[in-house]
């Protein structure tokens, strides 16, 4: 049961990163309900049922720059019943413009899943991010500086010291 919870989590990010419609109709109930806790914005959504989530993620492909990535980490899984379990996953974003690679965000994700005929599909997801989104090189940041996230933080403080 672990590989098959764990499975249908992998397939909804590579899902979710590929914008493959088919595959997140798969793996997402019919009444699914997504929500998301961002710093400085507080909770959005819920995003309630297939049709509105999907139109979420295609909303948020359309306004992308760059290959986003979704990378689920250090996944726990905690079945409640026969039909219904729980996997927690750390998530790590990134963004890929081609020439320079970002992190986006970390957060965690609570997924909370249930069996159907087609397999392990997402029932509600709940995503708490552990910071607003980082800028991309040369957005404006504080004070009219420029973020450029292409140079270490160390090199960044040492060129910023008087």
């Amino acid at each position: 049961m672990t590989a098959e919870l764990q499975q249908a989590v992998a397939h909804y990010a590579h899902a979710l990163d590929e914008l493959y419609v088919p595959e997140l109709e798969a793996v997402l109930t019919e009444d699914t309900t997504w929500t998301f806790t961002m710093p400085g914005q507080g909770v959005l959504g819920p995003v309630a049922g297939r049709a509105a989530v999907l139109d979420f993620i295609h909303d948020g492909h359309t306004a992308q720059t760059g290959r986003m990535r979704h990378h689920l980490g250090n996944v726990v899984v905690t079945p409640t019943d026969a039909v219904t379990a729980e996997v927690r996953a750390y998530l790590v974003q990134t963004s890929n413009t081609g020439e320079s690679i970002q992190v986006i965000s970390t957060g965690i994700h609570k997924f909370c899943l249930r069996r159907s005929d087609g397999g392990w599909r997402i029932a509600e997801l709940t995503l708490t991010l552990d910071n607003a989104c980082q800028p991309h090189p040369g957005a404006p940041t504080r004070a009219g500086q420029t973020a450029d996230l292409d140079r270490s933080p160390m090199a960044q403080r040492r060129e910023a010291a008087p």
